[in-house]
């Protein structure tokens, strides 16, 4: 079964994206979901409660599937659960197992479609949309899983409260012409909170088309 794919990135930590996944899955009744960590075998800087995940590693990729493993409250994963998500799947690697781990987890989805959080996992597979999530041209640097993803970027995300009307345009202007060197296509449209809406209709366009595909 070929699922529909569409990918969920940040282009820095905390821009919204858990946000932005949870709002589709209650869109996509039945989806699935993904969430893909990398960590390192050794304490990542942050805090204790934090993301660190260098004790879950292993020799090869780690994916937990199902409610019992992956629902926790507060986090991520449980977030996606809370959203509807009739499964997730917590894939942990390291850099070398991003490739692997992608194309494991997504053999284990069974639903019609399955949102993925992250960025590393796009040089390795093709998707049928990606939605690069930001908070302005003020914020955090890009991340450069981000900057590797530019290319494969279909549309941008500005999660911001304080910027869903003409201000997100002038924030767009200035980030487009930031990313514009890294690979980002010119065309590529901006959605905001206030344009949730169009955004999962064209999403849903485009998993009808995909899904025609398979029919045929």
């Amino acid at each position: 079964m070929t699922q529909t794919i569409f990918a969920i990135g940040g282009l820095s930590s905390e821009v919204g994206k858990t946000t932005l996944m949870c709002d589709l899955l209650g869109a996509f009744p039945g989806w699935e979901a993904i969430k893909v960590t990398r960590g390192h075998y050794r304490s990542c800087g942050k805090s204790a409660h934090a993301c660190c995940v260098s004790h879950l590693l292993s020799d090869a990729p780690v994916i937990c599937s199902g409610r019992e493993h992956t629902y926790a409250v507060g986090k991520d994963t449980g977030h996606y659960w809370d959203a509807g998500a009739v499964n997730v799947h917590w894939l942990i690697v390291t850099d070398r197992q991003v490739e692997q781990g992608i194309k494991l987890a997504l053999e284990r989805v069974r639903a019609p479609g399955v949102f993925i959080e992250g960025n590393s996992f796009l040089q390795f597979i093709d998707v049928d949309y990606t939605i690069m999530v930001a908070r302005g041209a003020g914020h955090a640097p890009v991340k450069a899983s981000a900057r590797r993803a530019l290319a494969k970027t279909d549309a941008l995300y500005m999660f911001d409260q304080t910027h869903q009307g003409s201000g997100a345009g002038d924030e767009f202007s200035v980030l487009r012409g930031k990313l514009n060197a890294g690979g980002l296509r010119e065309d590529v449209p901006l959605y905001t909170g206030a344009r949730l809406s169009p955004l999962i209709a064209h999403l849903r366009t485009l998993h009808d088309a995909h899904l025609g595909l398979r029919i045929k």
